[in-house]
């Protein structure tokens, strides 16, 4: 691999991750995409394609994939882990052994760890040493990845708590076709773009009773609130969720046939088993696992979610879809923003 600002290692042959060797790929960089076999490193270096998860992109010339995390991260300026969050830890334990103080470090997974309830950029640092600590960001946004693996116009945040070192992944990701743009708030932009998945589990229920825009708009438009509402309380800034990693993410996720968090909750509302529907699928629907993780957050911080809550009884308690919407319809009557203003507005 040569060195220098154009060397990528990208962890993970997802979608997702796959996308992101194309693109970078695309700008001239030397891409080495980690698979976990050598069987599987081979097909795709046979095939100069991901069949099994994005048919239809063939690689460009720079992106090769590697069974080796040896040869993968050799060189590399950047790091990008784009694995599913139940497997973040591993992945950056093993990762953990090939790092130096001069790779930045992306993480491109958006979900919560289940049993602690910890973003990503928690998850990393315990498993690599500290000395990198600082070189940590996380990449969120409207990015359904098909659509910008075929080149379509799209814009993506990088969240750093060092603002300098943000801006140096900021200027390796960004391209004509991808406009990056830099935050500071780790927590809010990482919140954003887990939590909208929960949310669009929800509008993909709308969708298959085929409750229409208005119940559709009213959903993530409360979801957003409640996003918010948590991620404040996480010690989020609340403009964040204003920007592309809140509001952005949620309607691209919310609204897109693309979305497998939608697809899962269209296909809960025609009565599909939640197994059935997930062994079907060749990605991850990380709201499954995030529904679970965000409401044990929320326990601890002490912060109401209620769509939240109704997803996980249709999730795991066997309740009805429609039931489960009525019951959101007819809670409590209440001032529109008083999560936000406070009892104040109580008494207007």
């Amino acid at each position: 691999m040569k060195s220098g600002a154009g060397a990528v290692a990208v962890i993970g042959t997802t979608d997702w991750g796959t996308t992101l060797g194309i693109i970078l790929s695309r700008k001239g960089m030397e891409v080495r995409l980690w698979a976990r076999t050598e069987e599987e490193a081979e097909r795709l270096n046979r095939e100069k394609e991901n069949t099994r998860r994005l048919p239809g992109f063939p690689f460009p010339e720079g992106l090769r994939a590697t069974a080796s995390l040896g040869e993968a991260l050799a060189e590399a300026s950047l790091v990008v882990l784009a694995v599913p969050s139940q497997d973040m830890r591993r992945n950056a334990r093993q990762v953990g052994e090939h790092l130096n103080s001069a790779m930045l470090i992306l993480s491109a997974a958006k979900g919560l760890e289940l049993d602690s309830a910890k973003r990503m950029s928690q998850v990393i640092p315990e498993e690599i040493d500290s000395r990198f600590h600082h070189n940590i960001c996380v990449l969120s946004g409207p990015n359904l990845s098909k659509e910008i693996a075929r080149g379509l116009p799209a814009t993506t945040v990088v969240a750093g708590r060092d603002s300098a070192v943000a801006a140096r992944v900021q200027k390796i990701m960004a391209s004509p076709l991808l406009r990056v743009y830099v935050n500071t708030d780790v927590v809010g932009v990482e919140l954003g773009g887990v939590l909208k998945n929960i949310i669009a589990l929800a509008a993909g229920m709308v969708d298959g009773l085929g409750y229409g825009d208005n119940t559709k708009a009213g959903l993530i438009t409360r979801g957003l609130a409640e996003i918010t509402r948590l991620g404040v309380a996480a010690g989020a800034a609340p403009l964040t969720f204003a920007g592309l990693a809140g509001l952005g993410d949620l309607v691209a996720t919310c609204s897109s046939p693309l979305s497998r968090n939608r697809f899962v909750g269209q296909e809960l509302a025609k009565g599909r088993s939640l197994k059935e529907i997930t062994v079907s699928m060749t990605g991850v629907a990380e709201g499954v696992t995030t529904t679970v993780a965000a409401l044990k957050l929320a326990g601890e911080l002490k912060v109401e979610m209620p769509i939240a809550e109704q997803v996980h009884r249709v999730l795991y308690e066997g309740l009805d879809v429609r039931q489960g919407l009525a019951e959101l319809m007819g809670r409590e009557l209440k001032h529109e923003f008083t999560d936000v203003l406070g009892s104040a507005v109580e008494r207007t």
